[in-house]
């Protein structure tokens, strides 16, 4: 699209072509300005046009253009049902006598088997006192730096009973351990920020205490004091609000997210907790109510803000490697003593001897000399092995 005589691209003057295309450019906002004020006043004086163009003006996204999932509890199954009905007609003879299965029915069914069976149903029963936070144990991975510290800080200022304890380095700190540590002193929780070139990059989530493990990456880490006009988080408990999970493994994900929380929530604190699902990503938001008066209410943004990404869930807790397995006992030859060893080195010595004056009497032509066989006393300062059971600590922690 030229200005009227030719193209911004075929001046060759650098300051005029930068000129022309600024003026070219202000002329298209104004024009694309001047249409949408002269719609706005037609729709202004005639309702039924502006629906009807807000009904034709849909943006086509990858959520509204995805096909249905059998998997999807709250999708409308109407064009699968349809679909399905006629093809099962087509196929089977028969089945004009037999009434339909509507493909809706069947994610329900298995998602009142899933809630009632899976690991959450005793926190969703009313067992535990409300008023008593989920204890949630927050650490890091080996060696982390100050920025991941930063952040699980902010970690422990969501969950209302959440605990920061510094991960030490060496062995005996692996996470399965860490996860029966944890379980054995009544956390409900193990949440592990893990680092890579010194910036947290992944969280594993850990129910206790039989599992399951959930492990995310973790993108698009924004700190409370990196938000400007961000509002101070109060002690009271949050509310927590999950929008889009709607799949079999979606409804998974949201009930372990709700036992990090209070079942009650205080609702005097006006805070709320956000994740919300879009194309698999969980973004997480942290707000504040503000009412301005008595119809009017605001955001104000509290922190941290981050996203999520589901990589893996698993059954069961972390695998705990068996460092402390037994060593295998130490091989030697099969002797009763040590004086059989000397006695079997003497004889070799003395074969070697015998052998060598033999070849040296047959070259003389002499008559080989008679010659008593040795007998070598054993060395005073031989090494021997020795088994001593009380040594047997020292030497399993060396062949580690």
């Amino acid at each position: 699209m030229g200005t009227g005589r030719f193209e911004p691209s075929s001046i060759k003057n650098k300051i005029k072509r930068e000129e022309v295309a600024r003026k070219f450019k202000k002329n298209k906002g104004q024009s694309k300005l001047q249409r949408r004020l002269a719609l706005a006043k037609e729709e202004a004086t005639n309702p039924a046009a502006k629906k009807k163009r807000q009904l034709q003006n849909v943006p086509r996204t990858l959520d509204n253009t995805r096909e249905f999932d059998p998997s999807m509890l709250t999708a409308d199954p109407s064009a699968s049902t349809s679909a399905s009905t006629s093809t099962a007609a087509t196929n089977d003879p028969s089945s004009s006598n037999s009434q339909p299965q509507d493909p809706s029915q069947l994610p329900q069914d298995e998602s009142l088997t899933d809630i009632s069976s899976d690991p959450f149903a005793e926190y969703f029963s009313g067992a535990a006192d409300p008023s008593v936070p989920p204890k949630v144990l927050v650490t890091t991975s080996q060696k982390a730096t100050r920025v991941t510290y930063e952040f699980c800080e902010e970690l422990v200022g969501i969950f209302p009973g959440a605990e920061l304890i510094r991960r030490k380095k060496g062995k005996g700190s692996e996470m399965g351990k860490i996860a029966g540590w944890a379980a054995d002193r009544g956390y409900g929780h193990l949440l592990v920020v893990n680092e890579d070139m010194k910036k947290p990059n992944a969280i594993t989530v850990v129910y206790l205490p039989s599992g399951p493990t959930a492990y995310f990456k973790l993108t698009s880490i924004e700190l409370s004091k990196q938000i400007s006009g961000h509002a101070r988080p109060t002690p009271h408990f949050p509310e927590l609000v999950l929008n889009g999970f709607v799949t079999r493994l979606g409804h998974t994900v949201g009930r372990l997210f709700q036992t990090f929380f209070p079942p009650m929530p205080e609702f005097q604190g006006r805070q709320v907790v956000t994740l919300h699902n879009q194309r698999d990503f969980l973004f997480f938001r942290r707000h504040r109510y503000a009412f301005r008066s008595t119809e009017k209410v605001a955001l104000q943004e509290i922190g941290p803000r981050f996203t999520l990404k589901l990589r893996s869930l698993r059954k069961g807790l972390p695998a705990v490697k068996n460092f402390g397995e037994v060593a295998k006992d130490l091989e030697f030859d099969a002797f009763e003593n040590a004086g059989e060893k000397d006695q079997l080195h003497a004889s070799e010595v003395n074969a070697e001897d015998d052998h060598a004056d033999e070849q040296i009497a047959d070259e003389e032509g002499s008559e080989r000399p008679v010659k008593l066989k040795k007998t070598l006393p054993p060395k005073e300062d031989e090494y021997q092995w020795v088994w001593k059971p009380e040594l047997e600590t020292t030497r399993r922690t060396f062949f580690l």
